[in-house]
């Protein structure tokens, strides 16, 4: 949090009988060492409300019966999961304490046990991260807290706090469970390995300063920089030794960024030994693939042990993981042609290809997922079924950490630690081709198994999620799609899945003729693959109408496929542009996670329709290797120019302004 914030606890936050001003002098001293600065006491909460609605940031409002390790609350302050973020315990609901029902690390219901839709998970530990668009939301509930209508304003709520009343409690609880129920986005910070508790009494209090003062915190940090739940790769041969460079790192001052670019330099050296070819440069390339993906691990770790988060670094991260993978897959369809295999680029292609439109629907189930928890259990009109019992299967394995069924659940997806573990066993032992084939394999079974159980899943949760966003944005719209008749039958999603078939013909026609085969006919596919812009206008309501960006992209990236095979243009050539392709739409969805605006470039990118029509108008001219490096270039360009103007020349404008014209505030 910036310095310069506020923290306040309301003087009726339950401070614990015999504690007094030392656990209130305590707590505000550990706020300030959480990083923030300006720490004040609220009397009641009119004057909480008066403070919050002074500040022009997020704030932090603390309850004063808390006990807890530092650590604890700097997590909180730093927590990157959202702008709004509210501490989770295991403590017995006592005194009046809210408690919680949580769904994928979001607080879905706030308020007495007996009133929420399902079993509760926890309860509110006292302390609350506001983020700066939330802040309105909770000046109004403190006071409405203060003058008893907080009942009366959670009811009116239309997104779920229909018919709920919050009832009377800690001054803090009340203004939490009212938050909550009026819609705000909240995110559970769950404390592992550390302590924190709220008391009661003199002997609460004394038990939990014993608990807090038995745990060494500098070292369960360091525990905790390694994610709860991981892959069982990962799990078992990274993260037994990784903390120990983790530590390493943090001493020498290494910051998260420069170790995922070390990660890069480490990928880009593997993918070099793989085209090269050669049992030792096979061997020593899966060896670098292997520590490349460790660092790619220690710098998650990094940010989280050091609390150096940013939304830079998320963003690289995610970027940098594609980028070395997808470099992985060209060093190693280089080097299987050059070993003699013909088809050893198509191999490549096809697999960056294949993992680019899973991850678009794993990005989108998720977000999906996460707009289902958000929404009362009623709003699914699947009516239970198979997919409801998916559902409460999925849960009780998820929740049996370490068995069987746990491990092959998250095994079977084909996870990244899985996929570079095999990538580098298959080079090591074998070559390039077995590499680049197991990967495939193991992908599509990945891809039907996740598809099928997915759609089952959503078909009962029936969340229209893509009119929760801009859709003509995700789905990567460009003009003439925006100018094209709506199309409102069969559905946005039927008419991006029909519109891929006349493109694998020509490409399965292609194959079998070769050369013979007439240019012309990619209008054919380009005529089939405008059936997708027919939905661009329609409402995007269906159940299962999320995967249609996953759809276009696919469809895209056949039909440059096919554009180049058609012309005759170099395999690797072909790659390059997919790969360029896979950059922009993976920049969409990681902007969709961050919650990052547009590119700033994004309307000179021409959109999915564009692109196809210049290659189709450069395969009837006879220049597709042309058309294909130009247009390749440009996207390339347009993507590094939004990257600095996104990252670096937008937020250093407001540091312009002088000293005092704003800031943010914690309260």
């Amino acid at each position: 949090m910036p310095t310069g914030s506020d923290s306040s606890a309301p003087s009726d936050g339950g401070t614990s009988a015999g504690g007094g001003a030392t656990l209130v002098d305590r707590l505000t001293a550990q706020w300030r060492a959480a990083g923030v600065a300006d720490v004040r006491f609220a009397a009641d909460l009119d004057e909480l409300a008066d403070l919050a609605g002074a500040a022009d940031g997020p704030v932090v409002v603390s309850a004063a019966d808390l006990v807890a390790h530092t650590a604890v609350l700097r997590h909180l302050v730093t927590s990157p999961v959202g702008p709004t973020v509210a501490l989770v315990l295991t403590d017995a609901p006592t005194g009046g304490r809210t408690v919680v029902r949580e769904e994928r690390g979001q607080v879905v219901e706030a308020g007495p046990a007996e009133r929420l839709d399902g079993p509760a998970t926890g309860i509110f530990g006292g302390a609350l991260r506001v983020g700066r668009d939330d802040v309105p939301t909770l000046v109004a509930a403190a006071r409405a807290a203060a003058t008893g209508r907080l009942a009366e304003v959670a009811s009116g709520h239309a997104d779920g706090g229909a018919g709920r009343s919050v009832p009377p409690g800690p001054a803090v609880d009340q203004v939490f469970a009212g938050l909550a129920a009026q819609g705000v986005l909240v995110f559970a910070h769950r404390v592992r390995l550390l302590v924190a508790h709220r008391v009661d009494d003199a002997d609460g209090l004394a038990a939990a300063a014993a608990s807090v003062a038995a745990v060494d915190e500098d070292r369960a940090e360091l525990r905790l920089s390694v994610k709860e739940r991981d892959d069982f790769f990962t799990t078992y041969f990274v993260s037994t030794w990784s903390p120990h460079v983790t530590k390493a790192a943090a001493r020498l001052g290494w910051s998260p960024t420069g170790v995922t670019m070390l990660s890069v330099a480490f990928a880009v050296a593997a993918a070099a030994l793989f085209a090269g070819g050669g049992r030792l440069a096979l061997v020593a390339g899966g060896v670098l693939l292997y520590l490349g993906f460790v660092l790619d691990c220690v710098d998650g770790q990094l940010a989280r042990y050091t609390r150096n988060f940013s939304a830079w670094g998320g963003w690289l991260d995610t970027m940098a993981d594609r980028a070395k993978e997808y470099l992985v897959y060209a060093g190693l369809g280089w080097g299987a042609t050059a070993a003699g295999v013909r088809y050893g680029w198509a191999l490549a292609i096809a697999a960056m290809t294949l993992q680019t439109v899973r991850h678009m629907t794993d990005a989108w189930y998720g977000v999906l997922h996460d707009e289902a928890a958000r929404r009362p259990k009623s709003a699914g009109t699947g009516g239970g079924g198979i997919g409801d019992r998916l559902n409460a299967a999925s849960t009780k394995v998820q929740a049996d950490t370490g068995s069987v069924s746990y491990w092959l659940k998250r095994t079977v997806v084909f996870p990244i630690g899985e996929r570079w573990a095999l990538i580098a066993l298959a080079a090591a032992l074998f070559d390039q081709r077995v590499a680049l084939l197991a990967v495939l394999t193991w992908g599509v079974l990945a891809f039907g198994y996740t598809g099928a159980l997915r759609t089952l899943r959503a078909r009962w949760m029936w969340v229209p999620v893509l009119d929760t966003v801009d859709a003509t944005l995700h789905r990567d719209d460009g003009p003439i799609a925006a100018r094209f008749p709506v199309a409102r039958r069969p559905g946005p999603l039927v008419l991006a899945l029909l519109a891929v078939l006349p493109t694998v013909l020509v490409l399965l026609a292609t194959w079998r003729y070769g050369e013979a085969y007439p240019r012309w006919t990619v209008l054919l596919g380009l005529v089939g693959l405008l059936l997708a812009a027919g939905g661009a206008g329609a409402a995007h309501n269906g159940p299962l109408d999320w995967l249609v960006p996953a759809a276009l992209r696919g469809g895209e990236y056949l039909f440059a496929i096919t554009v180049g095979v058609v012309g005759g243009a170099p395999a690797w050539l072909i790659f390059g542009y997919v790969f360029v392709l896979t950059l922009h739409h993976y920049d969409l969805v990681a902007r969709l996670e961050k919650r990052q605006p547009a590119p700033p470039l994004h309307a000179a990118t021409l959109g999915w329709e564009g692109r196809s029509v210049l290659l189709a108008v450069a395969a009837i001219a006879g220049i597709v290797s042309i058309g294909l490096a130009t247009l390749g270039v440009y996207l390339l360009v347009l993507f590094v120019a939004s990257v600095v103007l996104a990252w670096f020349v937008r937020p250093a404008r407001p540091a312009r302004v002088p000293a005092g014209a704003g800031g943010s505030a914690t309260i």
